[in-house]
């Protein structure tokens, strides 16, 4: 019977699943759109990828206006410095209200202020100052992304090498490219893909879709292990 158990894991796999928070005064639609619609077919068919709205609605004018149909939200508001944040406790619940309704997630997968954001978040779980209701965060895909700028949040998020693994995509134009590189340097096991783009999220050129395949494979056969040791525990 414990045989059986393994066969039905291993021909019927469970996608990693990752829940996929939008950039700044955008929307889950708008982020649906550019991964799909950019991202080669051979990794979204390989992810089970949850797209969901910021719980604020959009305070100011949105950089993609004219180029995505609102309504846009926000995840927290911050100063210009990027240095004090606004309903960010209420964020942090928010995220983890939806992850026991809607998870369990293997994952987050964020762009911009979401790439911010799931980039601290596997940090501040570590710390229990957050997501303490839901499993641990396993995996990360972060476009665009930097460390919080909050002292207070970054000591907490970053006290600690990130260590799950993660992938960063980084634009040779993109105005966070530094802070990205920065990012990178505080995860034990990160895999970085460079486009010659922006602020925006890329297409995949030949190496960086081989380097995305195998690790959507490496993730997926961690996961395939997992889900057969709860197979033979149930069984035993």
């Amino acid at each position: 019977m414990g045989s059986l158990a393994n066969n039905v894991v291993s021909n019927n796999p469970r996608k990693p699943r990752f829940l996929c928070l939008h950039g700044f005064r955008t929307s889950a639609e708008i982020l649906k759109k550019q991964v799909v619609g950019k991202w080669n077919p051979a990794v979204v068919e390989k992810l089970d990828l949850v797209f969901v709205d910021a719980p604020f609605p959009c305070q100011g004018k949105s950089d993609v206006e004219g180029l995505f149909d609102p309504p846009y939200y926000e995840w927290f508001q911050f100063n210009k410095d990027f240095t004090e944040y606004e309903n960010f406790d209420e964020c942090l619940e928010y995220i983890e209200d939806y992850m026991i309704k809607h998870g369990p997630f293997d994952g987050l997968l964020g762009f911009s202020q979401g790439a911010i954001l799931s980039a601290a978040l596997p940090g501040l779980q570590e710390k229990g100052v957050a997501l303490n209701k839901v499993p641990k965060i396993k995996y990360l895909i972060i476009i665009g992304g930097a460390k919080m700028r909050n002292k207070e949040i970054a000591e907490m998020a970053y006290a600690s090498p990130v260590s799950c693994p993660s992938v960063h995509f980084i634009g040779k134009e993109d105005f966070l490219r530094e802070p990205g590189l920065q990012l990178i340097e505080s995860c034990v096991d990160p895999l970085v893909i460079h486009h010659p783009k922006g602020h925006t999220i890329p297409r995949f050129d030949e190496k960086g879709l081989e380097d995305m395949l195998s690790f959507v494979e490496r993730i997926q056969k961690e996961i395939n292990m997992a889900e057969e040791q709860i197979e033979e525990q149930i069984v035993c």
